[in-house]
């Protein structure tokens, strides 16, 4: 039996315009050709990267082209009321950019229309027709994004569909229904898009623009693609205004993955591509100099992680029995956590997975067991410290290189006036090491402490020096575990190098600059280890 043809979906990728409107991300004109080359390469069909003349980065980055085979989209809005679509600037600087594509904003809503614009509907259908049909004729292809189209249609559906058909009508390739305020339940997005449909804009010519306000973003966008559109307009990792976009990271391996959608779609993305979907989330949340989040669904550090003993032995066994696509299909691993929860399946296969074998039998495995948890009572958190677990395990199976040895550390805070007479903060850390044999003693000053003790521990490791040039801290967690102020403080790091790595360490103390030493310390140790893994497994290589 053949396979019907399956149809082609467009995947619309929003992250520099829409996904800008995120609190807290403020792109350069160097940020967006970083990211542009990201999706260029990684295979979406459109990259929307602005709003020419609206600010001078966006249009510094519509200066050229920026994509090679990705759709350079501009956004804008259609020509304003009164004035003639030759006379309008904003309009002009969309049509004078170096892009492909334009999608211009249109009011979908007459409520819209009268509050916002202030003209008339008939105003505002001509302004997208004339808009639209310069656009077609200075040679760009041409889409629309209905705005507050589902709002609009619910309170006056002609008005909402003679939007749509004006746009459609003057030449537009896209007409995207957007989810503005991102209140719309997917049975309404199905039964509205089913409508425009049925009015006489093809599904083929129709997109979807969902906003995640419900947390319905993903759905919404399928529930449209069931009903007929075949663009998906959203963003990487889901950022955007308010509670974000549409996630295509996780929109993209569901078409991929799952037989309901790959049997009938297929993407400009290729499988192989799709091995790459965790680095490219990963890579540009490191960008955005955020962390990753760990439950993000296909691409989080926990989306494969089992922690419950029952679990993981079935996991062992067959790992279809918890994980609804294989880890790998998306470049993500399979976890397989230790705590006090977990039974010996959990360590060994961890253990399995960290090329440290050990046999069920081994009275160490119980003597390591019998640790996490006690040490677990007391405070620590192996299940999200990957690092201080392994550097454990291997201690009590095997051993750990002593690489250097600290004698001692100092940290001074001071707060003073300066020269200026401004009140400033200054704090200060000493740290002394031994490596082979030899003492060595560094000072520094940072932002805080454990920022001074960071940089000081690793401002001369001698021989080890060079090693840990790459090395380099992404994120600091503190929680305090019992009240007062001589609490218990638990101190998490997550630590990254030049290999794109990254890993967890984590320190217990009721002193927080002693909890964050320890953090620090296995930080280098486990970087250090990795290296002559990876030295090992290159020898191995080459016999």
């Amino acid at each position: 039996m053949t396979m019907a043809k399956r149809e082609r979906i467009y995947l619309f990728d929003t992250t520099l315009r829409d996904g800008q409107q995120t609190p807290g991300v403020d792109f350069s004109v160097e940020d967006k050709i970083a990211v542009a080359k990201l999706l260029d390469e990684f295979g979406f069909d459109y990259v929307e990267g602005g709003y020419p003349g609206a600010n001078p980065t966006d249009t510094a980055f519509f200066s050229k082209k920026r994509t090679g085979k990705a759709a350079f989209v501009a956004f804008g809005m259609t020509k304003r009321a009164g004035v003639s679509a030759s006379n309008d600037p904003g309009l002009a600087a969309l049509l004078q950019s170096a892009s492909d594509a334009i999608c211009f904003v249109a009011k979908s809503w007459d409520y819209h229309v009268r509050v916002a614009l202030g003209c008339t509907n008939e105003e505002n259908l001509e302004s997208i027709t004339a808009s639209v049909e310069a656009s077609v004729a200075a040679g760009k292809e041409t889409m629309v994004d209905c705005e507050h189209f589902f709002d609009g249609y619910k309170a006056n559906p002609d008005y909402a569909l003679a939007c749509a058909k004006a746009a459609h009508d003057a030449g537009s390739r896209w007409v995207v229904l957007c989810d503005t305020n991102g209140g719309t339940q997917p049975a309404e997005i199905r039964e509205i898009v089913s409508a425009v449909i049925a009015a006489g804009i093809p599904g083929a010519h129709l997109g979807i623009h969902a906003h995640d306000d419900t947390g319905q973003a993903v759905a919404n966008s399928l529930a449209a693609v069931e009903a007929g559109v075949r663009q998906i307009q959203g963003t990487l990792n889901g950022i955007g205004e308010r509670c974000g976009n549409a996630n295509l990271m996780t929109i993209l391996p569901t078409l991929a993955l799952k037989p309901a959608y790959a049997e009938r779609f297929t993407t400009g993305i290729p499988d192989e591509k799709l091995a790459d979907l965790s680095r490219l989330s990963h890579g540009f949340d490191e960008l955005l100099n955020r962390a990753p989040e760990q439950q993000a669904p296909y691409v989080g550090a926990s989306a494969f992680a089992t922690k419950a003993g029952i679990h993981a032995s079935a996991v062992l066994k067959e790992p279809e029995t918890y994980e609804h696509v294989p880890p790998e299909s998306v470049g993500n691993t399979r976890r397989v956590m230790v705590s006090d929860q977990g039974g010996k399946s959990n360590f060994i296969a961890e253990l399995k997975r960290r090329g440290v074998a050990v046999d069920k039998a081994d009275p160490r495995l119980d003597t390591l067991i019998a640790l996490v948890k006690e040490r677990e009572a007391e405070g620590y958190a192996y299940e999200g410290a990957d690092a201080s677990f392994e550097l454990l395990a291997r201690r009590t199976l095997g051993r750990v290189p002593e690489f250097f040895r600290v004698d001692g550390f100092r940290c001074m805070v001071e707060r003073r006036f300066d020269a200026n007479g401004e009140l400033k903060t200054v704090s200060e850390a000493v740290v002394r090491v031994t490596v082979d044999g030899e003492t060595l003693m560094s000072v520094a000053e940072g932002h805080g402490p454990v920022n001074a003790l960071d940089i000081a521990l690793r401002k001369d490791l001698g021989k080890y020096q060079a090693e840990i040039s790459d090395l380099a801290l992404a994120d600091y967690k503190v929680r305090i575990l019992n009240g007062g102020t001589e609490a218990i403080t638990r101190v998490l790091i997550e630590s990254f190098d030049g290999t794109g790595a990254r890993w967890w360490t984590v320190g217990v103390s009721d002193n927080i600059i002693d909890a964050s030493f320890q953090a620090l310390m296995d930080s280098i140790v486990y970087k250090l280890v990795k290296n002559r893994d990876k030295a090992d497994a290159a020898e191995e290589n080459a016999a």
